[in-house]
């Protein structure tokens, strides 16, 4: 998909300065010149491209009670797209990566406590047959502003 002027703009302000109003993408489409229609046809078809993989807010998830942690298993490469599938099929589960290594599925899941965390992670091993998940939970929080200038 090649992106046009207002595409570009309509995707800075989504990063920047999403409006907290109760029709957001009628303001965005003031702001750019667009029917609020027009906005939500163009992020569609963005996210059906796969040029926007999601659209949502960030929360700090540990002063929400939640826990979480970075995990990764190692897993046969003729049962990567099962495994991963399985995964994915958890609703805390936030990314979930294949990596070049031995060690090669890596993924984040959080729950609305350890214990909860704790079950998911047996879960996935009974349904995944893998025993073995690393967890490597944050010790330190560093929270980076990422945001692609589209200008």
């Amino acid at each position: 998909m090649r992106l046009d002027k207002i595409d570009r703009k309509l995707l800075n302000l989504v990063q920047e300065k999403f409006p907290l109003l109760s029709e957001p993408y009628r303001k965005l489409g003031e702001i750019i010149g667009i029917s609020e229609g027009e906005v939500l046809a163009r992020l569609k078809q963005m996210q059906d491209e796969g040029v926007i993989r999601r659209l949502g807010a960030v929360f700090e998830s540990r002063k929400l009670g939640y826990s979480g942690t970075l995990c990764a298993m190692r897993v046969e490469p003729d049962r990567v797209d099962e495994v991963a599938a399985i995964i994915n099929s958890f609703p805390g589960v936030t990314h979930n990566y294949l990596r070049e290594h031995q060690i090669n599925i890596w993924f984040t899941v959080l729950a609305g406590s350890e214990d909860e965390l704790g079950e998911i992670l047996n879960l996935m091993r009974e349904k995944t047959g893998i025993r073995e998940i690393m967890e490597l939970p944050a010790e330190e929080v560093f929270k980076i502003k990422v945001n692609f200038s589209l200008s």
